[in-house]
């Protein structure tokens, strides 16, 4: 099936590692063009590297209120447009909501929440139709997940902002959607898993609450967002997508 990606031009923050890398890995093999983001420029570097030509990395934080115009200028300046952008960033830390001191709070919604707002603003005033903004949340936008009190707490608001603009933006031709992804194992995975002191126990009972008995792999989130990024899906817009192997109970 051809997705109909080829030169088209995407920007992914927090695309150096995990979910948005996977996503990038995607992208970029069946023929677009990306620019990464992050803050950590050595791992940037890294995955623009094994991702070849078709992709330029910019050490970059979404708390920046001047990091969207950044990227996008980029892609315009380095591949001449922009079709889309996947909102992909790292996960707060650990704690529950109300554990939580103010400061954890207030740094985790300026990433978290108002960039990943911001950066979809910046982005619907450039895209034309058939652009596409994707938000990557967490299945904690349906059921909250023990320990993690923040993204709890920021998750659901973002899935909300994202069916919002939906309706906003469709009527110009740019979708909306956002992804959830359950237990995949990328290295924020295998970092929770280790927190709770016996991983190998933590990992056996996450497999066991998922209907497919097991982990995902990051590939397989990255086919998934590669598809709803790519015009193949251009029907498909403000909806939640869980990519979580039938963990999520509810509709």
């Amino acid at each position: 099936m051809d997705l109909g990606l080829r030169d088209r031009v995407y920007v992914i923050t927090g695309g150096s590692r995990g979910l948005g890398f996977a996503t990038a890995q995607a992208l970029v093999a069946d023929g677009a063009k990306v620019v990464l983001s992050s803050r950590g420029a050595g791992k940037l570097e890294e995955a623009v590297g094994a991702l070849g030509a078709n992709a330029v990395g910019v050490p970059a934080d979404l708390a920046d209120p001047g990091t969207p115009d950044l990227l996008l200028t980029t892609a315009v300046e380095q591949f001449g447009r922009v079709d889309g952008v996947l909102v992909s960033v790292g996960g707060p830390a650990r704690g529950t909501a109300a554990g939580t001191g103010d400061d954890a709070w207030r740094d985790a919604f300026e990433t978290v929440f108002l960039g990943a707002v911001r950066m979809a603003r910046a982005a619907a005033r450039q895209l034309t139709s058939g652009g596409v903004i994707g938000f990557v949340l967490s299945s904690s936008a349906r059921e909250p997940i023990d320990g993690l009190g923040i993204s709890n707490g920021l998750r659901p608001g973002l899935a909300g902002v994202a069916k919002d603009m939906a309706r906003e933006y469709g009527p110009h031709g740019v979708r909306v959607l956002s992804l959830l992804p359950g237990r995949i194992m990328t290295e924020r995975n295998q970092e929770l898993l280790a927190a709770t002191g016996d991983a190998a126990r933590a990992e056996e009972e996450a497999r066991a609450a998922i209907p497919l008995r097991r982990l995902g792999a990051p590939h397989e989130f990255g086919a998934v967002a590669a598809f709803l990024l790519s015009p193949a899906a251009s029907y498909v817009s403000g909806v939640t997508v869980p990519v979580d192997g039938g963990a999520l109970r509810g509709l």
